[in-house]
């Protein structure tokens, strides 16, 4: 018999024709209650067993973490938290879990630690945190492929490969066919890439922006969801060495039209989540209201998971240059208390996490876009403006997260790039079909790029960015 998902047979009505499931079994209560989950849901469904009319043998196998497959009919549930339960009249075991093996593993009853689970990686999904998460994860997968479709963007593949570094960076992963022990050199001592795969020395890599524009050059408008790589030490909540980023570019949009994008786009996978991921997002909204309780009740956030997330629905985002943003930063109390790690002292500064925070959860109490950033600690892509300090930057900034978008204005003007390029040491050569794309038809463009992960992470209300991803890649870790 065809076996029916937990997700749909929890909402169907009380039948006596027969249905059949599959899952794990999540507990076993009295020889006679299984809860049984198949992953199409948080909600397990009850399998109620007459004991007696069972083998001892296959009961003996029935426990937690067990694959198994139930027959029997769907009855109204006598007991409370579900409408039906299966009556179960015949059950296969698929694969057998041994009791005293699931003890030393994240699958026994008693909470663990988010460490704990991420040494065990590939039982982690089973898991109620862990099922949800990434159950939203797609939705929101999704919900960012349907937002682009339906609003006339064409998806490309960048290059994961790449002999340029789009953030001028340089904290990229070498990829290499040489053999490390005995590389060839060249009349210097040097490695000599020339012989390598390639011919020329390369990369994994960090953005696929400078290719979108090339595409949004032709097409219009385009857009990249792939993996991106960072090989930066830092091991933070916030950060990855592998990642997943959108990055939209359009033709003819300035940094306004850019911002209107950003804004709008954000708006919809939020909004998506909350329609599609209802019982998940409840369920992670009463593990973060158990979390918060630890807390000291400053710490606590004023807002519950979903009313954070309709609160970007229902409110613009505040604008702000990133002038004004210095002048609030530099009169605000934690500053002139020193509070802040890093002391705001003057214009030009390079703004960290804690300053973003502060404008969003303290100052403004929405999420803000930062624009206007001073050009020395901008890429050499930003379009100049007429003050020649500052470029068509913007940032978004969202509470509990900080940046989530960084985005500009393109450089469109051939000579003003190539000054900007050589003032930042970017060698020509290497981005000649960068530069060249200014010589044909050249137009004002914008795009942004947004971390996958720091939304799903704003999303679900997780903690730390290790949370969201199936197999994390950080700094000494690339298990699984």
């Amino acid at each position: 018999m065809q076996h029916t998902e937990i997700n749909e047979l929890l909402q169907r009505e009380p039948s006596l024709i027969d249905v059949t499931v599959k899952g794990w079994v999540r507990s076993f209560r009295s020889n006679r209650f299984i809860a049984l989950n198949d992953g199409s849901t948080i909600k397990n469904i009850q399998c109620v067993v007459d004991f007696e009319n069972f083998e001892e043998e296959i009961l003996k196998k029935i426990t937690v973490g067990a694959a198994i497959e139930v027959t029997g009919a769907l009855v109204e549930s006598q007991g409370q938290g579900q409408n039906v339960e299966i009556q179960a009249s015949k059950i296969s075991i698929h694969g057998e879990a041994n009791p005293e093996d699931v003890k030393l593993t994240i699958l026994s009853p008693k909470r663990h630690t988010m460490e704990k689970l991420r040494e065990q990686a590939h039982l982690r999904v089973r898991t109620n945190t862990f099922s949800a998460v990434m159950r939203t994860r797609s939705k929101l997968a999704f919900a960012v492929h349907k937002y682009f479709q339906e609003n006339g963007f064409n998806y490309m593949h960048t290059p994961i490969i790449t002999g340029s570094d789009a953030e001028g960076a340089g904290e990229m992963f070498r990829v290499s066919g040489l053999d490390p022990k005995n590389p060839p050199l060249d009349d210097s001592g040097n490695i000599d890439y020339k012989e390598d795969f390639f011919g020329k020395e390369t990369n994994l890599t960090v953005s696929g922006q400078l290719e979108a524009e090339t595409y949004a050059m032709g097409l219009g408008k385009v857009y990249t969801f792939g993996p991106t790589f960072r090989a930066e030490n830092s091991n933070t909540s916030r950060h990855l060495a592998e990642f997943w980023m959108i990055e939209p570019e359009v033709a003819f949009n300035d940094l306004d039209a850019n911002m209107d994008l950003a804004e709008d786009f954000i708006k919809y996978v939020v909004g998506y989540a909350l329609e599609n991921c209802k019982d998940d997002l409840e369920f992670l909204e009463d593990r973060l209201l158990q979390e918060e309780k630890s807390k000291p009740e400053a710490e606590r956030s004023e807002m519950s998971l979903r009313e954070k997330l309709s609160f970007i629905l229902d409110n613009n985002f505040k604008r702000v240059s990133y002038t004004e943003a210095i002048e609030i930063l530099k009169n605000s109390k934690p500053n002139k208390k020193k509070k802040f790690k890093y002391i705001i002292e003057e214009w030009g500064a390079d703004l960290q996490s804690e300053h973003e925070r502060f404008l969003v959860e303290k100052h403004f109490k929405c999420p803000v876009i930062l624009f206007d950033y001073p050009a020395t600690i901008k890429a050499f892509y930003m379009r100049l403006n007429e003050d020649e300090k500052t470029v068509r930057a913007m940032d978004v900034l969202f509470p509990g997260i900080g940046e989530i978008v960084g985005g500009s204005q393109r450089e469109e003007r051939f000579e003003v790039l190539k000054q900007k390029m050589a003032t930042m040491g970017i060698d020509e050569k290497e981005l000649w079909w960068y530069l060249e794309l200014r010589k044909f038809g050249t137009a004002v463009h914008s795009g942004f790029g947004l971390g996958f992960e720091r939304l799903v992470q704003f999303v679900t209300g997780m903690g730390n960015i290790r949370d969201v991803i199936p197999y994390p890649r950080t700094p000494g870790n690339a298990e699984f």
